[in-house]
């Protein structure tokens, strides 16, 4: 396998589970490791080198939430991470969104369906551009969004988005003005043909606003009943 694969670590306590997507993904020329637990992950991911987690909620030492919460603290590299959990109810997704997930996978999964969603996660993450057509920096007063280095900067200090975050800003962006239902966001800001429900959208909406807040911004504009713009730039 190629080290330049991308390297996927997989945390759940059951072992049959760790073996069965390991065996999935390295199919589709991942590399893959594992850990039992959030705590064992967590270690993992300080020695650096991994492309996306996969967690289990429920776990543990400790869970799957309390690793994301921990692995989006601020100075941490937004390392993208998908969740998989039993519980399939709606609050408990909004939940991990609202911690940074960029994806949450019910159980039981089709082990081929998460390998495409961490495709998808990793296109997002990693876009694919011949150096002639990386896209331009994009500016709304003080926010400065660069694609090809795939940071958020205000005055110049870094913003730590999640890759679902930097796409769904991306896309207000790059159309000033224009006004995007819940269900164009959708299309345009994942683009890879999974099921995203409206409700996640606005979680994703809140997530950005929070993080720009402490600097006096709010990029997005809420049309009610309709979706949302990027909003006008403020003055200097």
């Amino acid at each position: 396998m190629s080290e330049s694969a991308p390297h996927i670590l997989v945390a759940d306590d059951e072992a049959h589970i760790r073996d069965v997507v390991q065996y999935a993904l390295e199919r589709e020329g991942f590399r893959v490791s594992t850990a039992p637990d959030g705590a064992a992950a967590l270690a993992l991911v300080a020695r650096g080198g991994f492309d996306l987690l996969v967690l289990d909620v429920l776990m543990p030492e400790l869970d799957g939430l309390t690793a994301l919460r921990r692995l989006r603290e601020p100075g941490r590299a937004p390392v993208p991470v998908i969740l998989l959990s039993s519980r399939g109810e709606e609050l408990d997704r909004i939940l991990g969104l609202e911690l940074g997930a960029d994806d949450y996978v019910p159980k039981p999964f089709s082990p081929r369906e998460l390998a495409t969603r961490v495709k998808a996660v990793l296109r997002r993450a990693r876009p694919a551009a011949p150096p002639e057509a990386v896209p331009a920096p994009l500016t709304q007063g003080r926010l400065v969004l660069d694609a090809a280095r795939f940071e958020v900067r205000v005055d110049g200090a870094r913003v730590d988005l999640t890759v679902t975050e930097f796409g769904v800003l991306q896309t207000l962006l790059a159309r000033p003005g224009l006004v995007l239902t819940r269900s164009q966001l959708i299309d345009r800001a994942y683009s890879d043909g999974h099921a995203i429900t409206e409700r996640t959208i606005d979680t994703h909406i809140r997530r950005i606003r929070a993080k720009l807040r402490p600097f006096g911004l709010d990029p997005i504009e809420t049309v009610h009943g309709l979706g949302y713009r990027a909003a006008d730039a403020p003055p200097r």
